[in-house]
């Protein structure tokens, strides 16, 4: 089988580094160029573009993780090569969602906020059980990450909330965090309060709190070099996908 030439959005910040070094290490995969915002920042042993349109020859997949600000250019550039694209980029809103599903008509695109196989896990439960759950059960859900990362919530917070929201019919209403001295709980809320602190990986726990017990789902990411494995991972089955919009469920079929 002949190793599937790659490409690293976002290479020279943290994850892209993690992430082309397990490329790299791999025997499935090959390294063929990154894309960065500032290409000589770190000395790579593989060519850098700040646009990859930059790089002339033939590419497998393209896996994105780096800024929300980059996802129309790498769309523009993945559709007009025919690239299937695997999109790891947190902190992406609905418009963004949008333009990932509209270039999905054209080439195969696997979206998720957290390639952890893990978390992917932990959300097809809260799919299966949160209605049962829901029934006179306060819904809160706590994240934790490191004091760099720069949007908060999490996407995968947001995942969570939205994966609960849709198994409750979209009935509940986030609230971000309580402040203030008159802030009674309403039973229709879904909480999600975000931590910032040292060098967390990132953990997130969702409460279901009744009257007479608590059920507490958790996970926690012990490193990152987690989300490049799990990304390769997912990558060598989506590699071989039609295409269409994807995500780690569809992937996995969980």
């Amino acid at each position: 089988m002949n190793q599937i030439r790659t490409a690293v959005y976002g290479v020279n910040g943290k994850m892209g580094q993690l992430l082309s070094k397990h490329i790299t290490l791999s025997e499935d995969f090959e390294m063929i160029f990154g894309v960065d915002k500032d290409p000589g920042k770190i000395n790579n042993d593989f060519p850098v573009y700040k646009d990859p349109f930059e790089y002339e020859g033939t590419l497998d997949l393209i896996i994105d993780f780096s800024h929300s600000s980059n996802l129309e250019k790498l769309l523009e550039y993945a559709t007009a090569k025919s690239v299937p694209t695997v999109i790891a980029t947190t902190g992406l809103d609905e418009k963004h969602v949008s333009m990932i599903k509209d270039a999905s008509k054209m080439i195969p695109i696997l979206y998720s906020p957290n390639m952890s196989l893990g978390v992917n896990i932990m959300n097809s439960i809260l799919k299966h059980y949160s209605r049962i759950l829901s029934d006179g059960f306060d819904i809160e859900i706590i994240e934790k990450h490191h004091n760099k990362k720069i949007d908060a919530p999490s996407g995968t917070a947001y995942l969570l909330a939205s994966t609960i929201n849709k198994a409750l019919e979209n009935q509940m209403t986030l609230t971000y965090g309580r402040h203030g001295s008159d802030c009674p709980r309403a039973p229709e809320e879904i909480g999600i309060h975000t931590v910032r602190g040292g060098s967390i990986s990132g953990e997130h726990t969702v409460i279901f709190a009744g009257d007479q017990e608590i059920i507490e789902i958790k996970h926690t990411a012990l490193s990152k070099d987690l989300f490049a494995h799990d990304a390769l991972r997912a990558s060598r089955i989506f590699i071989d996908k039609q295409i269409g919009y994807y995500t780690m469920a569809d992937i996995f079929s969980l």
